[in-house]
């Protein structure tokens, strides 16, 4: 009889610890960035438990996890990244994560020399669009102190009273594409030379689709378009040489 006591009572002991020594699960916060910018609609998975969650418009999220769980971190222009939880990640309940925009490689582009090759062919830019040479956006770059004067100057005086709404718009598109991409952001990122910058703006307030990503501060979509759209105006200043 007090043999049985013993090992039911060694059993329990065992059972215990091994209870005790077991990970336990708790919910952190965390914050997703590129750089210094919050990123909203980023896919998080937590790959043990297959539990998953999304980046807040402040790029904030809250999932369940436990010691060396690997979270999955995902969005469409954005290299993917893991994190493994570490202990500190526990006890501090928060983590910050930072991810970087996927590099830009261009394709290779095998031309023709019979075939009749344009921006509008390729379907780069809408049949009819007034297109500007890379001189011409030198000039206007080079003349103009301040974007409302590269925009006078687009628009025509005899049609400034017409287009005097849709100037005003575009001005607060430039102005929202400056605080929201710094002058490294179009050089090192998108491969945009500096002295092409200004008609790079002005091609991107021209697209419907960026504009509206603008307007309603999609920081994730706006990236994701002003990659493509950067792209596309490399590929038409090489035509253009």
């Amino acid at each position: 009889m007090k043999t049985n006591n013993i090992l039911l009572a060694l059993l329990l002991l065992i059972t215990g610890i091994t209870f005790g020594q077991a990970p336990v699960s708790k919910e952190i916060t965390g914050q997703v960035v590129e750089r210094s910018t919050t990123i909203e609609g980023v896919n998080i998975i937590n790959n043990t438990t297959q539990q998953a969650t999304v980046s807040d418009v402040n790029g904030m999220f809250a999932i369940v996890v436990k010691e060396g769980d690997v979270l999955v971190f995902s969005s469409v222009n954005l290299e993917p990244l893991k994190h493994r939880i570490t202990a500190d990640d526990l006890s501090l309940n928060s983590i910050v994560v930072k991810m970087t925009v996927k590099e830009i490689q261009l394709k290779e582009v095998v031309v023709n020399e019979n075939a009749d090759l344009t921006a509008e062919n390729l379907g780069i830019i809408p049949y009819g669009q007034k297109k500007y040479t890379p001189a011409e956006r030198k000039v206007y770059t080079a003349t103009s102190t301040s974007i409302d004067k590269l925009l006078n100057k687009i628009s025509g005086r005899t049609t400034m009273l017409k287009k005097e709404v849709n100037v005003e718009k575009k001005e607060a598109l430039f102005r929202k594409m400056e605080y929201m991409f710094d002058e490294n952001y179009y050089t090192e990122r998108l491969k945009i030379s500096p002295e092409d910058i200004k008609g790079f703006q002005l091609y991107c307030v021209d697209d419907g689709e960026f504009a509206v990503s603008l307007d309603t501060k999609n920081k994730t979509l706006s990236m994701f378009l002003i990659t493509e759209l950067a792209r596309k105006y490399l590929i038409i200043l090489e035509n253009e040489k």
